[in-house]
This record gives structure tokens, C-alpha cells and sequence, in this order.
């Protein structure tokens, strides 16, 4: 990403000493930071990312975008000197959101986008493995699934992949609103609706509002893929199926890719959809329902003979 890319993209206070150069990484975490990186301060529970700038620059930061710095002559002096930069915005928050918002508005390749109350990073690992067989793709490390995760996973993924798929976690309401406009999936999936987090939102209904918020960023092609074995959801579609283009799965509610469990225990599962036989090497029934998402997705790309 070029410097004019940063300028342009984020809504700048002030700028301090701009510099024209290509920057390599956009980090948070200045232990991280190499040559040429930019670092961005984000202000945490613990710590306050604004305050360790000088470090990220010491370890070649090329831009710091901070929300405060005490600006001197000395500083000003040192920038020039470094060919380094500062800027200065009202939310860093925000500043990574807009930067990662900017990326994918110029990665033109699909992008895949799960939620659910439980098993998205399972369902993430198990889509990207059927995809990986194909295509490049690029993924959600761990369970970096909030505001600061999604963005900086659009931010590290190289230009040259085919594909990205990434899991979107949230709290409370609006939050996957926000990243899903961010990352405007091709593909969105919702893997189940259940209690967690029922503290916040106070009831299931809300939890549904909540995952059905990734619609709001959903490409006007995109295809929704949900659990239809789940209550709430069953009767989501049932309302909505002529607004959207939606792929159901299931084990025990018809689907269009529903599974007929042939045999399980606890170091295998085998069932068959579609006429294809297939084995998943662990047991319990929330693994055929990620292999139902991961069959789901490849016959969208053109992998409907997943390996069984």
C-alpha cells in the first residue's frame, strides 16, 4: 500500500512530515514491526498503543498513525531526518477499519464470511481446507474475529491470493454490522443461533438480529448459507428465502445439503449427502455440520467432488 493510499483513506487531523514511499505491513503491535511497516496505536485495557510510537519507529515504522502526540521541534527534526511520518486521527479504531475497507475494495476475488453462536473457527479451518485444495487462499488466523482482528487479516493478506475467508465474532449489536461492511463478503454463512452472549443481547431473537447483521455487507450476488436444522433460523428462511440467494444445510430438517449420518463414534463420522459418501476423522455431529458448510461452499466454487 502506497502512502497516498493512507492519506486518502482515513480521515486525517493533521499529518506530520508527509513522506511519499510504499508501505509494507500495517501492524498494532510494535513487537511485530519491521522495516518500512506502519504502525497504528490502538489504546487497550492494559496498554496504550499511542504512547509507543518512538519504538515502532525504532524497529523501521515508516508512518505511526496516532489519537494524541506531543508534538516539538525535536520531533519534527527527527521525522525529516528519518524520512518518517505522523499521523494524527480522531479514533485509530476507526483508521484500521478504513484502511482494511480500502483493501478490499481493491481485492476483486471472492471472500467468504462466517458467523454463528459457536463453531465458526472450526467451520473457518474446515471451508478453507475444501477451498485451499483449489484456489490460494488466505484466512482468519486463530480467532481473530472482532474489530481489530478482521481488519488486520484483510491488511496481511497478499494481493496475488485467490480467495479469503474469514469469521466474524461479535458481543453485541452493530458489530457485525461494522465488519461486515468492511469485509463485503461474496459468501456469508451462519453457522447456528444458541445462547452465548445472551447476557448482552437478552434473548435468542436478538442473537438472530445480531448474526443476520452480516446481510448488511453481503454482495447484491452473494449467496447466504445457514443451518436450517436451527430453529430460529428455519424459520428466518422461511420468511426470507424470496429476498435472498440461500444454500441450506442439515441433518434432520430437509436441506439442500442435508446429511444421512451411516455410522459415528468418537474417531469418526461417515455420512453420505447428495449420493457422495463421506468421512470426517472425529467424531460428534457438529463436525458433519461444519463438513456440510465446507460441501456447501465448494460446490459454490466449482469443488462439488469435495474428497471424500
Amino acid at each position: 500500500m502506497n502512502t497516498k493510499d493512507i492519506y486518502e483513506n482515513i480521515k486525517c487531523l493533521k499529518i506530520i512530515n508527509k513522506i511519499d514511499k510504499n508501505i509494507h505491513k500495517i501492524l498494532i503491535d510494535t513487537r511485530k514491526v519491521h522495516e518500512d511497516d506502519l504502525y497504528i496505536g490502538i489504546k487497550g485495557e492494559k496498554y496504550d498503543g499511542n504512547d509507543f510510537y518512538e519504538e515502532a519507529f525504532q524497529k523501521g515504522a515508516r508512518i505511526a498513525i496516532l489519537e494524541k502526540v506531543t508534538e516539538s521541534e525535536e520531533l519534527l527534526n527527527y521525522l525529516k531526518e528519518n524520512e518518517k511520518c505522523l499521523i494524527l486521527v480522531e479514533d485509530t479504531i476507526k483508521a484500521l477499519g478504513d484502511l482494511a475497507s480500502f483493501k478490499r475494495k481493491t481485492f476483486t476475488k471472492p471472500v467468504v464470511a462466517i458467523t454463528g453462536s459457536a463453531g465458526k473457527t472450526s467451520t473457518k479451518d474446515m471451508v478453507y481446507s475444501v477451498l485451499n485444495e483449489k484456489y490460494d487462499v488466505h484466512k482468519t488466523i486463530g480467532n481473530q474475529n472482532n474489530h481489530l482482528g478482521l481488519p488486520l487479516t484483510i491488511l496481511a493478506m497478499d494481493d496475488a491470493k485467490d480467495m479469503l475467508v474469514v469469521e466474524m465474532g461479535m458481543n453485541h449489536l452493530g458489530e457485525i454490522s461494522y465488519l461486515t461492511k468492511i469485509a463485503k463478503p461474496n459468501v456469508a454463512i451462519i453457522t447456528n443461533v444458541g445462547t452465548a452472549h445472551i447476557g448482552n443481547l437478552g434473548s435468542r431473537e436478538n442473537i438472530l438480529k445480531a448474526k443476520t447483521e452480516i446481510l448488511e455487507g453481503l454482495q447484491e450476488s452473494g449467496t447466504l448459507i445457514i443451518n436450517n436444522d436451527n430453529d430460529l433460523l428455519h424459520r428466518w428462511y422461511l420468511k426470507n428465502k424470496e429476498k435472498y440467494q440461500i444454500k441450506t444445510f442439515g441433518i434432520t430438517s430437509p436441506a439442500d445439503f442435508q446429511a444421512q449420518i451411516l455410522a459415528m463414534d468418537e474417531n469418526e463420522s461417515i455420512f453420505k449427502c447428495q449420493d457422495v459418501t463421506y468421512h470426517v476423522p472425529i467424531g460428534g455431529e457438529h463436525f458433519i455440520y461444519n463438513a456440510l458448510v465446507a460441501i456447501t461452499v465448494g460446490s459454490l466454487f466449482n469443488l462439488s467432488s469435495v474428497e471424500n
